[in-house]
Order: structure tokens, then sequence, then C-alpha cells
């Protein structure tokens, strides 16, 4: 302090910190240091030069903050993972080396934004002029659309209302019964009333940003959420009473160094199963839980008591019910003590289903894999299954495939392990789950989708083929060659002609399935098979532009044969898969523009028929303060539009046909299989002969492509 008041100097006593390293077992107490009369605040760790110091010197508070930072600043680069996309697909051609400039800056600039929070005059220069280049520009496919648009041949879908949403609303999610709309942004989660967009609840935590969520009912008024953060945590949520409670935490960190994080979350139907996929350490599996909404609503009803009655207790004392852990999926593996050099080397083996489990963990070594699961209802899969083993929409079975495998593999939830009451995971030492029905293609699997009532399993295959397995059957309803070349399968989905209830599942069953197939280089196919027919058709080509791929294909609920279809340039509309047109288009306020259409934030409902999604201000069209900035919930109502009322649909227009009875005994199902046969055997013949005039030009066309055939050829010999 002399050195201070001789140099006349004035030290700030609010930025001074006192950090105490003592390693003495027993610790007096110490006085606080003070300055002119003020207390210097002491503290555990302090920032200096970059470099987190804390008292105990392990660095732990350092590795900690360098790992948060890491996985803030990779954050776009897994939206990249999760689009199949590389930093090289959106960087511009003109300037590579420049992270901060993108390819497409009227679509990405909220993620310009992240990678430029400072801003830069250069770079923003660049960015508007570049969104000048890419407004002005268009293909002919395009210009003919926005001439039939304004002629009034595609009418345009009427913005029906709009509200403001919190900062940085990352993700959307509607319930089941299509009374409230929840979104997750980088404050917590906030709950909305889905007719009047009234914010009825909301659960707020500093530092939470979620990035993904997911609403299921549970009860009446009682909703279950799945979230994930932009750290990989996985968390339960329950909306009940106007009121948001945190119910359990997947994944703990426990050790910053063993850390696990949670690549998908998926909650079932009703709130009753989940699955979540978690990575640790280079490993990944897969976890199945189970939910104890029974206990949950009992404590939920006595948390509102407390409320009620002063001289209770808070809320805060009460403890939830812990998840239950069922299963634990790992990828196939070696079998221990078997040899196998190669893949021809499990052909050596006996039991066929290790064989072609070896068969994955040989094809399917890469370091990081990942898992995607689809939960099943019961469908007269098995002879011995009745009324009086399974509940009605509560699913019996869980199927899982890992990238880079072959073989679809259904584990059974009816013969998984229980948890022991009041803990969350159990050691799996010595507890290997093995499917209980594989399901072998022959090539690798890209992608999958399952119908509405599950009986359908369709998977997107290697080399363009879309395989669609009928679980009732056990056999493969049809296996299509698509026409895409040199493009691998990206998403697909079942295009629903007729909606489908859970209760009513089992007795349905349609004469076609149609499904939607986007391939990578932007093109949409729709496919219609079933038995002894399939066909192929192409929907939207290939664009010329980059701008014009299509980044989302959604089927719309209870609309025939209608999805809805977004481009890299903002662009939205509804399409018929069945007849190959547009039925209209959707479009914001001329002042907005849809936030980020390479993942845009939208969610469906499904009972108002309401399309509700994200929308942020358009700074080419016209600037403003940064107040009116905000971004806007747009909804989009279809059942005002006299055009899409045709495609509704209701309980009463199933075609009476398509009503089967249930098959309970193997010799009806044996059947109704044989019945099926007959009636397709000359579409199988027509389809046989093609097949064998195609097979040698498919020999060498694939005889071009793997060189390796000839090799493996002479192995064989």
């Amino acid at each position: 302090m002399v050195q201070v008041r001789t140099n006349q100097l004035q030290l700030n006593t609010t930025k001074t910190k006192e950090m105490v390293v003592d390693f003495r077992r027993t610790t007096p107490p110490l006085v606080s240091v003070s300055i002119e009369g003020e207390t210097v605040e002491t503290v555990c760790t302090y920032k200096y030069l970059g470099v987190h110091l804390d008292n105990k010197l392990d660095w732990s508070a350092n590795s900690h903050a360098l790992y948060k930072k890491g996985q803030s600043r990779l954050y776009f680069l897994r939206k990249l993972r999760c689009l199949q996309q590389t930093p090289a697909d959106v960087l511009p051609p003109e300037k590579p080396v420049q992270l901060q400039v993108l390819r497409d800056p009227l679509q990405d600039r909220q993620a310009t934004e992240v990678l430029c929070p400072q801003g830069n005059p250069a770079i923003q220069h660049h960015t508007e002029r570049d969104c000048h280049r890419y407004a002005t520009k268009g293909t002919p496919e395009m210009k003919a659309t926005c001439k039939a648009e304004k002629s009034g041949e595609i009418t345009t879908l009427e913005l029906h209302g709009a509200t403001e949403l919190p900062a940085n609303t990352n993700c959307l999610a509607c319930s089941d019964d299509g009374r409230h709309l929840c979104g997750g942004h980088s404050q917590g989660l906030s709950v909305w009333c889905a007719s009047s967009l009234i914010r009825v609840a909301e659960w707020l935590q500093d530092g939470l940003e979620i990035t993904f969520v997911q609403m299921t009912k549970m009860a009446e008024n009682t909703y279950l959420l799945g979230t994930v953060d932009d750290m990989g945590v996985a968390r339960v949520f329950a909306h009940h009473s106007d009121d948001i409670h945190l119910l359990s935490v997947i994944n703990i960190m426990e050790d910053v160094n063993k850390r696990s994080i949670c690549l998908t979350l998926e909650l079932h139907v009703g709130g009753h199963w989940g699955a979540a996929s978690i990575s640790c350490s280079g490993a990944v599996w897969l976890e199945v839980y189970q939910f104890p909404t029974a206990a949950w609503l009992e404590e939920f009803e006595m948390v509102a008591s407390q409320k009620q009655d002063p001289n209770l207790a808070g809320a805060s004392s009460v403890k939830w019910s812990p998840v239950t852990l069922m299963m634990k999926v790992t990828p196939p593996k070696l079998p221990a003590g078997g040899v196998t050099e190669g893949p021809l080397g499990v052909l050596h083996r006996t039991d066929y289903l290790t064989d072609f489990l070896a068969l994955d963990a040989v094809t399917g070594s890469s370091p990081h894999r990942r898992c995607t699961q689809h939960f099943l209802l019961p469908c007269r899969q098995f002879p011995d299954e009745s009324e009086a083993h399974f509940q009605p929409g509560m699913p019996v079975a869980v199927a899982v495939w890992w990238s880079g495998s072959h073989n679809l593999l259904q584990y059974s939830l009816q013969k998984a392990p229980k948890n022991k009451p009041g803990r969350m995971f159990y050691s799996f030492t010595d507890v290997e789950h093995m499917p209980d029905v594989l399901w072998p293609n022959a090539k690798e699997i890209l992608c999958s989708a399952v119908s509405t009532c599950t009986r359908y399993v369709a998977l997107g295959l290697d080399d363009a083929l879309v395989c669609v397995w009928d679980r009732r059957s056990g056999t493969p309803l049809s296996v299509v060659a698509m026409p895409a070349e040199n493009s691998a399968l990206l998403r697909m989905q079942f295009v629903d002609c007729w909606p489908v209830s859970a209760a009513d599942c089992h007795f349905f069953t349609a004469e076609m399935v149609h499904l939607s197939v986007l391939c990578e280089n932007g093109a949409i196919y729709t496919v219609a098979t079933g038995r002894g027919t399939q066909s192929s058709v192409q929907l939207v080509e290939r664009p010329k532009d980059p701008k014009d791929l299509t980044t989302i294909t959604m089927s719309v609920p209870h609309l025939r044969g209608v999805s809805l279809v977004v481009q890299r340039s903002g662009k939205m509309f509804l399409l018929d898969v069945i007849n190959k047109a547009t039925v209209c288009f959707l479009a914001p306020p001329t002042s907005y523009r849809v936030a980020s259409p390479c993942n845009p934030v939208y969610a469906l409902n499904t009972k108002q028929q309401a399309l509700f999604i994200r929308g942020d201000w358009n700074t080419i069209c016209s600037a403003s303060s940064e107040e009116s900035r905000q971004s806007q919930l747009f909804v989009f109502h279809f059942g005002h539009s006299e055009i899409i009322k045709q495609y509704f649909v209701s309980h009463e227009d199933f075609p009476q046909q398509q009503i089967t009875q249930s098959h309970v005994n193997l010799e009806e199902m044996c059947n109704l299989y044989l019945q099926q046969r007959v009636l397709s055997a000359d579409e199988r013949k027509k389809a046989a002969a093609q097949t064998w005039e195609q097979l040698p030009n498919t020999a060498a066309t694939l005889q071009q492509r793997q060189p390796g055939c000839r090799q493996l050829k002479k192995f064989n010999k």
C-alpha cells in the first residue's frame, strides 16, 4: 500500500482475489485480508493468463475449463456429423481457408455468428455479397416453380399466427395430444399452450443449452420430456400442473476424464420406455430404460398437496423414484476363443447366429460406430404371443443396427433382466445380451424406418437397395433396386396413406407400402411395394444448385400421401408423394426467413394439423434494431386451406378390404402367406425374368467396382 500511495495509484479491491494453498490436514481459521476497510474475496480457483489455478494445484479446474471450451467449439462440427457433412462441404470454394465464411450465408448465418461472435468487416462484406448473389441466382426448375407460384397455379398457405421465442431456441417438440409445445434454448426449457401460444411453464438454468427435446403424454395433464444439452448430458423432465420437474439425469458426470456423452435419446409413446446411445472413451453402447411412471404420478400428487398446504415441507424434499436400466446392448464382438481369418473365417462355424455377429464384428470394425434403434409393438410375430403377454401400445422388443453392419438385431424387452430396486446401474461383466431375432442383409445398412404399426421395417442398403421386412411372416416383403446412381441413401420414411392408431395396429395391414427415400445428392424417390409388386418413382430430381438440396422430408399424419419438404434455400412446400405433385407452398413473412434451413427448428402437431417452425429476421431484406430481431415462432394450419382439405382422411375412410383378422396360430399364418404367394405368382415370374436379364450387367458392374472379387474367386477355388 505504501508503493501504491507513493506512485499515486489506485488499487481495485473488487478485482483482487485471495487464494490460499494449504496442504495441512487440519486447517486453522484464516483471517481475511482487508485493504482500506474493504475485505478481499477468498476464492478456490483463479484464472491467470488463460490458466485456471486452484488451491489444490491438481489442474482439475483447468482441465474442466478446457474440456468445456472444446465441447462448445465442437458443437457445430457435431451438427455437421449428424447431417453427414464435412467442413469442406460448407466452406466456400473461393476461400477454403476462412472458417468464418460459409458456403451459403443466407441459410447458415446463425452458424457464422457462432464462429465470428465479434464480427469482421471483411467477412461481413463477403457474407452480404454472397447473400445477394444467392438471392438473385436460380436454376431453371426454381424459376419455373416461382413462375407457377406467381401465376396462381400453386397456392401459398397463409400464416396463422406468430409469437416470440427465447434466445437461441435450438429444438421444438409437440405433445401427443397436441395441447402443448416444448422448446429448448440457451437457458433451459419452456412450455407453451399450442392453441394460444401462451407460455405456461419454464425451467431455467444458467449455462445450460438444450439442443434436443422430445415430449410424450404420461397421463392427463402430465407429460414426460427427454432432453440432451450441448455437453451431451441427457435429462428426463416432467411437466405437471404448470410446473417442470427434473426427474433424473441419465449420464451423470463423476469424472471429467471419464465423461459419457449421450448421442441420441428416444422416449416411447406413453413414457414407459426410453433408449439412449452413450459414448465414453471411444466405446459406444445402447441403454434401454424403464421409467417408473406409476410412482412418478403419485409423487406429483404429493408435490401438489405440499404446495397447497403451507405447513408441509417444500417440493424440494421429494426424492423422485430412480430410472431402471433394463438392458445394455454393445456392438457385435468376435466370439471368445474363436479364430476368424477375415469374413470367410466365420463360415467354418456351425452356430449361424454367432456367424452373422462375428461377420458384423469383422466388417464393421470402425472405431466410431453409431447405433440406431426402433421400439417394436407386438404383431403376432411368434405363435405363442397372445393378448395376455402384453399391454396395448406397449413395446415388446427393440430393433438395433450399428453403422457398418449388415444385420438388423431384435432384442426382446420381455426377457430383459430387471435391475434391483433403487439402483440405476448394475454390473454387466457377467451379462451378455444376445439378439432374439436376426434379420440378415446382403449389403451394409445405411438408414432405416419403421411403419406406424411397426409390422414393416424398411432398410436402406448400400448400392441403392431398399429392403422391406415383414415381421409377422419373418420374410422380406420385397427388395427394390433404386435408380439412384452413385448416390447413397440418406434417410427414408413410411408415407402412411391411412392413419393407424396403436389400438388398431394389430388388425390393419396395407396392401401396398409406400416409402419416401432421400438420397445424398438431394433426389427424392417414392417406393411402392407389396407382395410380388414393386415400383420406384423419382419425385424430385437432383438439384443443380447446392442451395436447392432437400434437408427435411417428413410424412404429415392424417394427410393421405403428403410429405413436408424443406430445402437449404429455406423453401417449404407440401408434396403429394403418390401423385408426384406439389400441393402448396409455406412461406414466412418477407422480413423473416427460416432459421438454419440445413437443420430447421420445427415441430408437427398431429392433432391440430399445424406446423410450428422458427424464423429469424432477414437482414438482407431490411434493417432493424436489435429488439425487433427476436426469433419468431410461426404457425401454419393445414386445415384452413381448401386445397389441403381434400387430402384429409378420417377413421371411416379405411378400406374394408384392408381389414384382416388377427392370426394367432402358426397354421393360419402359413395359410395366409401361401395365399399371398399364389396371388403374386405372375408378378414374381416377371420380376424374376427381368432379374435374370439384368444379372450379367450387374455382375460386370460389380467386378469393375470391386477389383478384389477376382482374388476372392481364386481363393474359393
